[in-house]
């Protein structure tokens, strides 16, 4: 394979596969950076060995804490709460992840001096106010103070202080933030949140961090103080749902093909292409679904289908599917009807301008598009194949968008050109491997 490009001239045949996905990346990033505050030795089964886990890990080492890989299982020598070894003149590289460069931050609040916290050329355009400047309402000081963007330098401090938050975004991140600064903050937080994936809210119940979750008004009121310490801990992480995404979409738009993606994450607030998809004919059915530390966790069983429908899209469901809209706009660009999808600003907020860069992959293909900041409406082709050339670069190396060509290239049809395919490895170092080597792909 060209490390620089993929050259993809076929489409996919008919399967019929079970398989499995690497762990989940949210559960990898926060089963470290919650262990590293545990005493002992925790161990994580089917970590999640990406680029941006490998950030986190390289991250919490500089900081003292020590980790070692045996075989399928990662192992961390927790160092207790606030027991990080800060030193002078510490510089930590998040790279391209927006998750360890966000969450990162609330652990290092103590912290007795200046930490430069730096991100790739991506990670560097993106907004980092949005927890900042709760931080800085707790007592954290930032220098530039008014920086939105990386790099930027902490100064923790004794003299911390509780907040109420009020989270209006739909972004876990932000939500996740405070609530792990409450485990050095005394008193008690407090955070009215948008729903949004609750990943952390199931750790902290199951590490007995102490917590309290209302339904107030459709949002989540969150209580949270700090432990007296927290307890080594063992998981074993799921499939992630998102890397599944791919395969979803992949089946679904294939011919005569079956697929089951075993014992994948099935959270409620992670559920939402599969709902989104049902609601435009997928079929799609969940199986052998159990509760594994909050967590639920289950198969994914997956047909292919001729026909789908286009769809409204219930803005509910944004949270849920913020990962996965640029796969679900493929379906849509199949159905039959206009689909519309709006209050998506989040969207571009992550690695790339997903919602822009999506749509004109759209368009490209043949498909019409009507774009503003925040919505999108699809105009979809039920008949749609691609035999043209087609190249794709210049994306910001969006891990996402690369997948989205693949799969487009492998149902659709075409001569595709992908630039830059080293980027899947920032969340799904086994992506090619499984198309190739399972499903029979012809990717060169």
């Amino acid at each position: 394979m060209n490390p620089k490009c993929l050259i993809i001239k076929k489409k996919l045949r008919s399967f019929n596969k079970k398989i499995n996905v690497e762990g989940d990346k949210s559960l990898s990033i926060r089963w470290l950076l919650l262990s590293s505050q545990a005493i002992g030795v925790s161990r994580a089964t089917n970590l999640l060995k990406s680029e941006d886990v490998y950030s986190a890990i390289k991250c919490l080492k500089k900081l003292g804490v020590n980790i070692k890989f045996f075989k399928n299982n990662c192992y961390l020598e927790g160092l207790g709460i606030n027991g990080f070894k800060f030193k002078k003149n510490l510089v930590l590289d998040a790279g391209n992840s927006g998750t360890v460069g966000r969450l990162i931050l609330p652990l290092l609040i103590k912290s007795p001096y200046k930490i430069k916290i730096i991100g790739d050329k991506s990670l560097s355009k993106r907004d980092f106010s949005r927890v900042t400047e709760p931080l800085s309402r707790i007592g954290v000081k930032f220098f530039p103070s008014k920086k939105k963007n990386l790099p930027i330098y902490l100064l923790g401090t004794d003299y911390l202080r509780p907040i109420n938050y009020f989270e209006n975004r739909g972004s876990a991140q932000c939500k996740t933030c405070i609530m792990l600064a409450s485990l050095n903050t005394p008193g008690e937080m407090r955070i009215l949140a948008k729903k949004s994936r609750n990943h952390t809210e199931l750790m902290f119940k199951a590490l007995k961090i102490p917590i309290n979750i209302k339904n107030v008004n459709k949002l989540d009121f969150i209580k949270t103080s700090t432990p007296k310490k927290i307890d080594k801990f063992n998981l074993n992480i799921p499939g992630d749902i998102s890397s599944s995404a791919f395969f979803i979409v992949l089946t679904l738009l294939s011919k005569n093909s079956k697929i089951i993606l075993k014992h994948i994450n099935l959270n409620p607030s992670r559920l939402g292409i599969i709902k989104i998809l049902n609601k435009m004919g997928a079929g799609i059915k969940l199986k052998n679904v159990i509760n594994y530390n909050g967590e639920n966790c289950g198969d994914i069983h997956v047909k292919s289908v001729k026909n789908f429908k286009s769809i409204n899209c219930p803005s509910y469901l944004n949270s849920s599917a913020i990962d996965e809209f640029l796969i679900i706009f493929l379906v849509a660009a199949k159905a039959k009807g206009i689909s519309y999808f709006k209050h998506l600003s989040e969207l571009n907020q992550k690695e790339s301008p997903r919602l822009k860069l999506g749509s004109k992959i759209l368009n490209m293909m043949g498909i019409k598009t009507k774009l503003t900041k925040s919505s999108i409406k699809i105009y979809g082709n039920p008949s749609l194949e691609l035999n043209k050339n087609y190249q794709i670069k210049n994306y910001f190396k969006d891990h996402r968008i690369m997948a989205l060509c693949t799969i487009a290239a492998l149902t659709l049809g075409g001569n595709w050109k992908i630039y830059d395919p080293e980027s899947i490895k920032t969340s799904f170092p086994s992506f090619l491997k499984i198309l190739k080597n399972t499903l029979g792909a012809k990717i060169n």
